[in-house]
């Protein structure tokens, strides 16, 4: 199906420009193999390293419309599927964006599915076996998948707990795709282009990214994203300082230890990166 014929809501959701996407292994034609199978994928990986990015450039690739799903410790089943509200004609039935991408045949992408309850992510089982159906208890009602409906999660491993983490009922339900941060190339090339800095300024961003996540487990949760040295180099590129730029972008976000972020903060000075140096 064209973007041009998707029904009115879904066309809305229709990703009609390539987002800029850098495969770093065989994660494109994975994903396209188990749309092809219409299986349900699971990505895996930190926070900032690219998972949305890359749900966005494979629905742009497939033509299919993108419904994209925040989670959170309050969504639930209803948030998905859908409610009964009050109108001025009555009581009217309002779908939710889960089944609005199963009636119509979108990808649906449920980011941090982890963060939801547990009533959530009951609810998607039924679409991720043989069944392919969504279950409207609301309505006595079952709704079969659309022929081109795929379904698409993400979590974060590293974050996962005894009170927060998928099910193994859940997991093994899903074809999954690890991520991380690219090779430090790579991601220099990533950061040059999304940024719009140079490849010496981007190649001073990854040192200063590298030396972030040498902390992980030693105070950092996690070290500066993708995402984040995306951020400074942005802000650089706008004219900031160079060190501004890192204490905005990376070490203010980073942790909320202010010892522990002058200590990075210290280390980045001590031996800026030739890149930044200038």
């Amino acid at each position: 199906m064209t973007t041009d014929l998707m029904p009115g809501a879904l066309s809305a959701h229709a990703i009609r420009d390539e987002p800029y996407y850098r495969a770093v292994g065989d994660e494109i034609e994975i994903f396209a193999a188990a749309y092809a199978g219409r299986l349900p994928v699971m990505l895996k990986g930190p926070t900032g390293c690219g998972k949305t990015r890359f749900v966005e450039h494979m629905a742009w690739r497939l033509g299919r419309p993108l419904v994209t799903v925040a989670a959170h410790e309050d969504l639930t089943a209803a948030d998905l599927a859908g409610r009964f509200l009050l109108a001025p004609e009555g009581t009217v039935w309002q779908n939710g964006p889960l089944t609005m991408a199963v009636r119509g045949g979108a990808i649906c992408y449920l980011d941090e599915i982890v963060e939801a309850r547990q009533d959530a992510t009951v609810v998607i089982h039924p679409l991720t076996d043989a069944r392919r159906a969504l279950p409207l208890e609301k309505k006595g009602e079952l709704v079969p998948a659309h022929p081109d409906f795929q379904l698409t999660i993400s979590y974060n491993p590293g974050y996962q707990s005894a009170v927060k983490d998928l099910k193994e009922s859940t997991k093994q339900r899903f074809v999954a795709i690890e991520f991380d941060y690219p090779a430090p190339a790579v991601e220099a090339e990533i950061v040059a282009r999304e940024a719009d800095v140079s490849g010496e300024q981007a190649r001073g961003l990854i040192e200063v990214g590298l030396r972030s996540r040498n902390l992980r487990g030693q105070g950092l949760a996690e070290g500066a994203s993708t995402r984040m040295l995306i951020h400074a180099g942005k802000l650089l590129r706008a004219g900031a300082p160079v060190d501004a730029a890192i204490r905005a972008a990376i070490l203010l976000p980073i942790t909320d230890e202010p010892d522990l972020r002058e200590a990075l903060g210290a280390a980045i000075a001590a031996s800026l990166p030739a890149g930044l140096a200038a």
